[in-house]
C-alpha cells in the first residue's frame, strides 16, 4: 500500500518547506525535495489568508504562505461552527469512491432506491455480521448497500482470503451472505479489488469495521440499525 502522512510522521520529519512564494509549483517542489515519496494531488488557497490546502490522496494538509510550516488538523469556521476540513474531505471521499466504481463493489439493491451508502466490511467482524444479518431491513428502507472489503487482520490473513474467495465466486452476493453466516465457501482466486479497497480504507482512516460512508461523503464509524441510519441520512439532506 502507498504511504500516507500521519501526524506522528510530520512531527518526526520537522518539515520546513523552503518556498520563496506560495504558488503551486513552489510548494510541489518543496515536497519533492523534502518528501519525494509523497504525491500531491492539488494545491489551493484555503479560506484563511496565507494558508494553502495541500491534498495528498484523501489526506488534507495546510501549508503556510511563506512555505516554512506544514499543518495537519481541522480548520473550523467559528462563526458558523462548520468543519471546513471535513467538507473538503467529504468531497474527496466521494470522488475516490466514484473512481473505484460500483462494478468493483458488492452491491445489494432495494426495489425502490432512496439512499446509497458504501460500507467497509470485514467478513469475520461481529458487528459487520450483525449489520449484514439485517440487510433486508436496510433494503426495505430504500438503502443501497455498496460493500468494500477491509479485512482488519491484513493481507494474507484468513479474512483476506475469504474476501478474495467471495469476490471470485459465481454469485458474489450469495457468497458474501454465506461467509457472513460463517458458512464455508469454496476457496478461489482471481483478479480482484480487495487490495484497492484496503488502500482506500487506509486513506479514509478506517479504524474499525463496519465503517459507513454516506452519499454526502460523511463517515459513521460502527454499526447503525436501519432506522437510525435513515434518520442520519435524512438529517444530512436537511443540512446540505
Amino acid at each position: 500500500m502507498k504511504k500516507i502522512i500521519t501526524c506522528a510522521a510530520l512531527s518526526l520529519l520537522g518539515l520546513t518547506l523552503p518556498v520563496a512564494n506560495a504558488d503551486e509549483n513552489a510548494i510541489r517542489q518543496a515536497f519533492a525535495k523534502s518528501m519525494p515519496e509523497v504525491k500531491i494531488d492539488s494545491v489551493k488557497a484555503s479560506e484563511v489568508s496565507g494558508l494553502y490546502e495541500v491534498m495528498v490522496g484523501s489526506t488534507l494538509l495546510y501549508a503556510s504562505e511563506d512555505g516554512k510550516y506544514l499543518l495537519q488538523g481541522r480548520l473550523i469556521d467559528i462563526q458558523t461552527r462548520t468543519d471546513l476540513t471535513e467538507q473538503k474531505l467529504a468531497k474527496t471521499r466521494l470522488s475516490a469512491l466514484e473512481k473505484i466504481g460500483q462494478n468493483k463493489m458488492i452491491v445489494f439493491k432495494p426495489k425502490i432506491k432512496k439512499y446509497t451508502v458504501s460500507i467497509f466490511t470485514d467478513i469475520d467482524c461481529g458487528y459487520c455480521r450483525k449489520l449484514h444479518s439485517e440487510i433486508d431491513q436496510y433494503l426495505a428502507e430504500g438503502i443501497t448497500i455498496q460493500y468494500l472489503f477491509f479485512p482488519r487482520a491484513g493481507k494474507g490473513s484468513e479474512s483476506y482470503d475469504k474476501a478474495v474467495s467471495v469476490w471470485c465466486a459465481d454469485d458474489r452476493n450469495a457468497a458474501l451472505t454465506a461467509a457472513k453466516k460463517d458458512q464455508k465457501i469454496a476457496p478461489k482466486t482471481c483478479a480482484n479489488p480487495v487490495d484497492e479497497h484496503m488502500q482506500l480504507g487506509e486513506d479514509f482512516g478506517v479504524k474499525g469495521t463496519p465503517m459507513i460512508v454516506t452519499d454526502k461523503g460523511n463517515i459513521y464509524p460502527g454499526y447503525l440499525p436501519a432506522k437510525q441510519l435513515v434518520e442520519a441520512l435524512e438529517s444530512e439532506k436537511k443540512t446540505n
